[in-house]
């Protein structure tokens, strides 16, 4: 595909500087960028890649407009960042094929199921009784959508993914390969040595503009439901257990663990590899490092990290204990050693 760069700017803004009528083949990198190739530069510190890059656009901030004065063109933008990822989600309508609306003849649609106008169902599929599926939603190949769960319109499914019975997503999601939406949460009562099963009887809730990526797990609640709000970003290989409740706009990179009845609040985010334990909450707006673990409720915003290795419990507990008096004693030492007043050795 061939662009030319006014097409772009008319369509996301931004202020065009140069050649109006450059034809744009690919979004790239600086590096390694040529003529025909669209870059951005998010931030002034990194400037010094400007140097040598032959890109033929780049995207920068008003602060970067003196050092893109000698190339053959520039959009000047607030937030290139944010323009680029615009750029993509333009770039990706143009190229990418449209789903066909439509049953394929392969799939199985129960016939108490609804599929929206302008649906797209794929190869294999299977539908089952009273689920519904919204208006332009697209359901990959062998997807299966559960009794009575609902998808919203325009929200789309990889192929492989399940939806379980009673689950749903809203509008305008995008769900990735693999993806487990409403197994039975992780609940066993110890009875005599051995583990009786407590039946899953909730389901998961999902808000609108969600993301989840690829083979990532969500438990479906013990009693009530598992809960995301709208907005929220999971990465891949993530697990969510029963009765978690994640707030609108958070997001968590991948392999995060988040374990039953965990509530996380609003605009958090969270490092890969990160575990939550259960029962806890973590206030909105805080923001955990990777391969933290969260072992308390978290009340106040903030940025917080933490590892401690494994050990027999009660040594570990110790050791906690003494960890968190360190900062304590080291000041009180300080304090020791500017009053004292022993003659010392030469």
């Amino acid at each position: 595909m061939e662009v030319a760069l006014r097409d772009i700017a008319g369509q996301l803004g931004g202020e065009l500087i140069g050649d109006a009528g450059l034809l744009i083949a690919r979004i790239g990198p600086l590096e390694g960028a040529d003529g025909r190739t669209i870059s951005f530069l998010a931030h002034p510190k990194y400037r010094s890649q400007l140097t040598g890059s032959l890109a033929g656009c780049v995207i920068v901030s008003p602060a970067l407009r003196e050092a893109v004065a000698g190339r053959a063109a520039a959009i000047v933008t607030p937030d290139p960042y944010l323009y680029f990822a615009r750029l993509t989600q333009w770039w990706a309508r143009r190229i990418r094929p449209a789903a066909m609306a439509g049953i394929h003849a392969s799939a199985v649609v129960h016939a108490d199921a609804q599929v929206g106008e302008g649906a797209s169902i794929g190869p294999l599929v299977v539908i089952e009784a009273g689920a519904v599926v919204g208006a332009g939603a697209q359901i990959g190949a062998h997807c299966v959508i559960g009794a009575n769960a609902s998808i919203g319109e325009g929200t789309r499914l990889a192929p492989r993914v399940t939806l379980g019975e009673g689950c749903r997503i809203g509008a305008r999601g995008l769900v990735h390969s693999g993806v487990v939406i409403g197994a039975d949460g992780f609940g066993f009562a110890p009875t005599e040595g051995r583990w009786e099963k407590i039946e899953q009887l909730g389901a998961v809730r999902i808000g609108d503009d969600v993301e989840i990526g690829a083979n990532t797990c969500i438990d479906r609640g013990a009693l009530d439901d598992t809960v995301i709000e709208d907005g929220v970003k999971l990465d891949n290989l993530i697990q969510v257990g029963h009765n978690v409740h994640i707030g609108a706009h958070s997001a968590m990179a991948g392999c995060v663990g988040i374990a039953g009845s965990a509530v996380i609040g609003r605009h958090c985010t969270v490092g890969g590899g990160a575990i939550v334990l259960g029962h806890l909450t973590l206030a909105d707006h805080v923001h955990i490092s990777a391969a933290s673990v969260v072992m308390r409720s978290i009340r106040q915003p903030g940025q917080y990290s933490g590892v401690f290795p494994i050990d027999d419990n009660a040594a570990w507990e110790k050791n906690a204990a003494t960890l968190r008096q360190l900062h304590a004693l080291r000041d009180r030492i300080r304090a020791l050693e500017k009053n004292d007043t022993t003659p010392r050795q030469p």
